[in-house]
């Protein structure tokens, strides 16, 4: 049932699902690179998580609800440049403001579900790619793209927190300017491509 071709298939769309939460995670470990243990698997488990959600929330629309799946479809890239347009701009406004206390370097939760839903919300037609799967073969398949999301993304924090740690006051803005591309590049791609 779970075949070798069937768990590469399934991490390889988790690497793909998983690029824009990689940078968001860059973006959030340039912003706070004395970032704790705790909360780097605080923010790459918000990411796993909704990138396992979505794409079982597809399957499930798919074999039940799949006409008004359809009409929202639409309006993923509209949703996803808001949010990011959103944390990027106030990001900004911090970096651009000055020095910055280690608390309000801190994510807070409001901040981190609107990225995790910003980076997962393409992950909902996936639902479509897997919809001939049984229950269990999707949830498996999700469960390997939410750990295949994990990892990455802790490498995204690893990586913004050293690049952050030399930036120091301009970390801020970078990553910023990086979610602002991300949302920019998620609303081209799926309203021009």
């Amino acid at each position: 049932m779970f075949s070798l071709g069937f768990i590469f298939n399934s991490c390889l769309t988790g690497v793909g699902l998983a690029m824009d939460a990689f940078s968001v995670s860059l973006a959030n470990g340039l912003k706070n690179p004395r970032m704790r243990w705790y909360n780097r698997f605080k923010i790459a488990g918000t990411f796993a998580w909704f990138q396992f959600m979505m794409p079982m929330i597809g399957w499930f629309c798919v074999h039940t609800l799949v006409r008004y799946f359809k009409v929202f479809e639409k309006f993923i890239p509209y949703i996803a440049l808001i949010l990011l347009l959103y944390i990027g701009i106030n990001m900004l406004k911090e970096g651009l403001s000055g020095e910055m206390s280690e608390d309000e370097a801190e994510i807070d939760h409001s901040t981190l579900m609107i990225q995790g839903i910003a980076t997962s919300i393409d992950a909902l037609s996936v639902g479509f790619t897997i919809a001939s799967y049984n229950a269990l073969k999707a949830f498996v398949a999700c469960v390997l793209i939410a750990i295949v999301t994990l990892v990455i993304c802790l490498v995204g924090l690893r990586i913004g927190i050293k690049f952050g740690e030399k930036l120091a006051e301009k970390a801020t803005i970078l990553g910023g300017c990086i979610l602002i591309f991300i949302g920019l590049e998620i609303f081209v791609t799926g309203v021009f491509m």
